[in-house]
């Protein structure tokens, strides 16, 4: 994950996947506003499991980067089988890859065995992943004093926030802003490592008084002085705040697109359906009328029946 690569391709695999649940949590819920119940993963038409597999495959993919790809031997162990250090970090990475697909896997089970905590069970699954992703991002083995630490500590407020409304969502499944802040958190995620590769591993995005230096075979941004180091996470921050702003409007944008789009569909469908019962009415209005030009409504009719019956029966 200490490249470029590293961070912008699983950066663009969260961003996608807070994206999808983004648009799909709005959607439910200008549709059924009264009913809306959150979901942990949403099927597609041609393939239900499309999201939990292609979660599944991205996990996948990043295991063997890590494990066998990207080390020299393609093979993350030491002459004598034990781990080095320079190979700490893809073993921690590959942790976080292992519980996310460990997630995905139990999802497809889940909804295929149909318990009475699938729901339940499926979100704590998720939890799980995102804890596991905090714990090792915060106890990192990579040395992350310097400018890659200020982005890892700023990715940590987003994990957190993915983490809690996760569990929030346990107890909660029916409130559209636990959902809404989750895939909005998971969407930022991406962003933030999308941003982190490019300023990182860019030599002509480097703040000034810092460069790419080379470590145990990996490319590390280092600063020559301890104010170059200040000045840099200084401005770390506020790419963060940016960054922060510029994803607020874009969900705020988004969600009143998606609203106008599908709340106009419930709002059709709700007039037509009052359209249709005002003609109902109408219509009885009319046979009632016809009724009564002949002296005798049509309910004393019944009853007269009904008594002539009751008659018989005597």
């Amino acid at each position: 994950m200490g490249s470029l690569v590293g961070h912008v391709a699983p950066g663009f695999a969260f961003f996608a996947l807070g994206l999808w649940h983004l648009f799909n949590h709005i959607r439910l819920h200008s549709l059924h506003p009264n009913s809306y119940t959150s979901s942990p993963w949403f099927p597609t038409s041609k393939l239900r499991y499309l999201e939990l597999f292609l979660i599944m495959l991205g996990s996948s993919i990043s295991i063997s980067m890590e494990l066998l790809i990207g080390p020299k031997r393609h093979q993350p162990f030491d002459l004598d089988g034990t781990i080095p250090s320079n190979h700490l970090h893809n073993f921690e990475h590959s942790a976080i890859s292992m519980t996310f697909f460990t997630y995905a896997a139990f999802a497809i089970l889940f909804d295929k065995i149909c318990p009475k905590a699938k729901y339940s069970l499926t979100q704590f699954l998720g939890a799980v992943a995102f804890a596991q992703q905090l714990l090792l991002f915060h106890l990192h083995s990579a040395d992350h004093m310097g400018i890659e630490g200020q982005y890892h500590l700023l990715l940590q407020s987003a994990i957190v926030l993915s983490l809690f409304t996760t569990l929030m969502g346990i107890g909660l499944p029916k409130s559209f802003m636990v959902s809404f802040i989750r895939s909005l958190s998971i969407l930022y995620q991406g962003v933030w490592f999308i941003v982190m590769g490019y300023m990182l591993w860019t030599p002509e995005l480097i703040p000034k008084g810092c460069f790419i230096h080379s470590e145990e075979g990996h490319q590390v941004a280092r600063c020559s002085s301890d104010e170059a180091l200040h000045r840099a996470k200084s401005l770390v921050n506020i790419q963060f705040s940016w960054t922060l702003i510029a994803v607020t409007i874009f969900a705020m944008s988004f969600y009143l697109v998606l609203v106008k789009l599908y709340g106009e569909n419930v709002e059709y469908s709700i007039l037509t359906m009052e359209e249709d019962l005002g003609l109902e009415e109408d219509s009885d209005d009319v046979e009632s009328q016809k009724e009564s030009k002949h002296g005798v409504p049509k309910s004393f009719i019944h009853m007269g029946k009904r008594d002539a019956v009751m008659d018989i029966e005597r």
